[in-house]
């Protein structure tokens, strides 16, 4: 090499990669995007959450008061300061929102708490009442198959079960003990009950005693061929007498007992043929009670 030559030297620069450090534009970026979709999703949680009540008085807060109707001042030199009565800086937003919130009556507030009360009060009564029927039909339902049972648990009520009808009527729990061809439970024209008619009674005094309602017991007799009735009316009204006392022998509280009567035979079980043993029979009913009711109920 040649004095005074100066030495060639060669620089490589070796890259990092292909990917390049872009910054932090990109999260801020992002940190915009994740605040707008909260806010977007919180304005539907809102939108879905309030009544419209509370939508329409929104979309009043944010309604535009100061909107006049008249040009008088708008666009003008003054622009609405003193000329016009409607003018954009005057008085203009008052006839716009007088519009939109009217003043109430005097007696608004009470008569909206009266309106409340009473119609709180009307759909507890009806929930009571509907729950008081619901508890009702299952106590009847729990009874019947009280009775139900017993007739299959003693030997000595098995031959009388076809005796026994139980139903349901509009006035309540119906009990029916009916006379079959060869097995009635009185004897003729007689108001006294014989042994299978006690044995029924008591049987039924158990299922009686399981609820607290009131009861009734109506004595039946059927139609007899080619005889006058006279004679059924107090026969009637005696076997359900007579019956009566039997259900109190058996525990049955005697102030339950709401009516005794008789309806000889104008009442048959069987309308088509009056004179069927079956139609001889005593009705005894456990009422459906009203449901007790809060004191500061309103009819």
């Amino acid at each position: 090499m040649a004095y005074g030559d100066q030495p060639i030297v060669i620089k490589k620069i070796k890259k990092g990669g292909a990917h390049g450090h872009h910054g932090g534009a990109w999260k801020v970026a992002y940190a915009d995007f994740v605040t707008a979709m909260m806010a977007f999703f919180l304005l539907m949680w809102l939108i879905n959450t309030t009544s419209p009540e509370q939508k329409r008085g929104i979309a009043d807060y944010f309604a535009p008061a100061s909107v006049s109707d008249s040009t008088s001042g708008s666009g003008g030199i003054l622009g609405g300061t003193a000329l016009g009565d409607q003018g954009a800086k005057s008085d203009g937003s008052m006839s716009v929102v007088q519009q939109l919130s009217p003043e109430a009556p005097p007696d608004a507030e009470e008569a909206g708490k009266s309106s409340r009360t009473g119609e709180a009060g009307g759909d507890a009564a009806e929930a009571l009442k509907e729950a008081a029927a619901r508890r009702e039909a299952d106590q009847f339902q729990s009874a019947a198959e009280s009775l139900r049972q017993a007739m299959q648990d003693m030997p000595e009520l098995a031959e009388l079960s076809k005796q026994v009808l139980v139903d349901e009527t509009p006035e309540g729990l119906r009990i029916q003990l009916v006379d079959q061809e060869g097995r009635s439970m009185f004897d003729l024209g007689s108001s006294k009950p014989n042994p299978r008619a006690r044995l029924l009674l008591r049987a039924v005094a158990k299922v009686v005693n399981q609820l607290a309602n009131r009861i009734t017991i109506t004595g039946h007799t059927s139609a007899n061929i080619g005889k006058g009735s006279e004679s059924d009316w107090p026969l009637s009204s005696g076997r359900a007498n007579a019956s009566r006392r039997v259900l109190e022998e058996a525990g049955v509280d005697p102030d339950r007992i709401y009516q005794v009567s008789g309806k000889a035979n104008s009442d048959p079980l069987y309308p088509d043929d009056p004179t069927l043993p079956g139609n001889r029979r005593i009705a005894i009913v456990l009422l459906r009670e009203a449901p007790v009711l809060p004191p500061d109920h309103m009819p």
